[in-house]
């Protein structure tokens, strides 16, 4: 129950200003709760809560008696102050990292990190000081003087205990751009207005592991007037609030690895400038934009470019539609979520995703090109035609269909009507199903004649050369391939991946191949 190792002991700090403070001891950090006896043990005592729970070994409690409390009920230990470390001020932090010889520096000129020059740290563009035990400011004006153009600052993993800490820090940083706080838990400030000039530059916050709410998250935005990119990965997120007056410069946010209310992800649409957001990991299955009807665009997320959602439980294909809503979505992630096609195929499912949101330039971080669109929605014309037709077809589909597949009229007036010839109901696999009817030609070779084959649709281009080296005995590296269709007449259609097959290129039963060699 009570910890009593020796180890670097606490300096000067008096027993009272320890309460609050962050202490860290056998790298593992946590906060002081309680200073002083603990019968029937002699001596000082130090009650904490440590960051990690799984650390401890109390609620802060020992024979019956209750010193402090803690938020976990193994989250706490009694420690010697002996044993625990207060850290270093900034600049002994900095000093410690990057070691500069001052001697040598006034001598000539050397290059630390490609950047510091000239003067020892003055020309710092960056401070990464994570996991340098950093608590305070030192001593008053010192920072300003002595690191005066950092822009980039990492102070993750320290032992600062409140935002006033922070604040004396970044208010001697007149050019501070981008703030890094991983992993730290600073008490709330009394007065966020009276900190809105330390952070005046700020455009880059990460919060990732700082044990906050969205409230909590929302009372220091005043803090930060220009922010334009946060992130608050695993974090007590949980039910979001719309933001008044606060964040309006935010073009980038990350809630990632926090478990959500669904439905308070809407409020995030207040934030004017949203171009990019990470919902991954945040335990959604829906999400709708009922202020638009099928079809249409939604008047909320004007901005949003950029969304990720991998690592979800999406599962209904109306989510996508509803997604299809957003008017500038561009780069779209949902790896990992449970969107299944009919067949089961993750390269049919794609092909869904990539035909229901027209406006997709990549998915899952790969770029769309456009025979890939091409094929998908044209694919999705096919899967779904018979259900087109049987819903009215030519005449005006219903309103069911129209809200099952809110683009399938717009591919319609792309591609053209499909024929009720081509649309079959999908037949259960078996290898004759799967057969196509290919017949190879020869353009710049009239002496040869058209060959007609039978080939698996999910033989991939490198087989097909492979059977045209055994019938031509032209090696396959030689062969350029393209194909025509009688339903694109006069158009002309590339083969160029070797590893893809011929049912990716949306070849179907009696298209003809082209074989061009040199």
């Amino acid at each position: 129950m009570i910890e009593n190792k020796a180890s670097m002991g606490v300096g000067q700090a008096e027993p009272e200003d320890l309460v609050s403070r962050r202490v860290s001891c056998d790298g593992e950090r946590a906060t002081v709760r309680y200073v002083g006896l603990v019968p029937p043990t002699e001596g000082l005592w130090l009650g904490v809560e440590w960051d990690n729970p799984e650390r401890g070994k109390h609620d802060g409690s020992h024979e019956g008696v209750q010193y402090f409390t803690c938020r976990h009920p193994k989250g706490g230990s009694f420690v010697r102050p002996a044993k625990v470390r207060l850290g270093v001020d900034y600049l002994t932090a900095v000093r410690q990292m990057y070691q500069i010889d001052t001697e040598e520096v006034m001598s000539k000129d050397i290059s630390v990190l490609g950047k510091i020059k000239d003067r020892g740290y003055e020309s710092l563009p960056s401070a990464l000081l994570s996991r340098c035990e950093v608590n305070g400011p030192g001593a008053d004006g010192e920072i300003r003087k002595t690191t005066p153009y950092v822009q980039w600052l990492d102070m993750s993993r320290s032992l600062l205990s409140c935002w006033e800490d922070v604040s004396a820090i970044t208010q001697q940083l007149d050019e501070l751009e981008r703030l890094q706080l991983i992993n730290n838990r600073l008490r709330l400030p009394s007065d966020v207005s009276a900190h809105c000039q330390a952070f005046c530059s700020l455009r880059v916050l990460v919060l990732n592991g700082c044990d906050l709410t969205w409230p909590q998250i929302l009372e220091c935005a005043p803090m930060w007037p220009q922010l334009e990119d946060l992130s608050v990965q695993e974090n007590n997120v949980t039910e979001l609030q719309r933001p008044e007056g606060v964040l309006r410069s935010l073009k980038s946010l990350d809630v990632s690895c926090n478990q959500l209310v669904q439905h308070s992800v809407l409020t995030l649409a207040a934030l004017p400038r949203l171009e990019q957001l990470n919902l991954s990991r945040t335990g959604l299955s829906d999400i709708r934009f009922d202020d638009a009807a099928p079809g249409s665009q939604t008047d909320m997320f004007s901005t949003l470019m950029k969304l990720n959602l991998d690592g979800n439980n999406i599962s209904e294909w109306c989510v996508v539609d509803e997604l299809g809503k957003l008017p500038s979505l561009a780069h779209f992630s949902c790896r990992g979520n449970h969107l299944v096609s009919s067949d089961g195929n993750p390269k049919t499912a794609n092909q869904l995703l990539i035909a229901k949101l027209g406006q997709l330039v990549f998915l899952n971080n790969s770029e769309i090109l456009h025979k890939e669109r091409r094929g998908a929605e044209l694919d999705y014309i096919k899967m779904f035609g018979l259900e087109w037709l049987k819903a009215g077809g030519r005449s005006q589909p219903s309103a069911q269909f129209i809200g099952q597949h809110p683009r399938y009229l717009s591919l319609i007036d792309k591609y053209g009507a499909p024929e009720e010839g081509e649309l079959k109901k999908p037949k259960p696999f078996a290898l004759k199903n799967q057969l196509l009817k290919i017949t190879f030609v020869f353009p710049d070779h009239a002496d040869r004649k058209p060959i007609e084959k039978k080939v698996l649709a999910s033989m991939v281009v490198q087989k097909v050369k492979g059977l045209l080296y055994r019938l031509l005995k032209v090696p396959a590296a030689d062969l350029k391939l393209t194909y025509t269709s009688p339903k694109m007449l006069g158009t002309e259609f590339e083969i160029d991946s070797d590893l893809k097959t011929l049912q990716f290129y949306s070849i179907e039963d009696g298209d003809q191949v082209l074989v061009r060699w040199s």
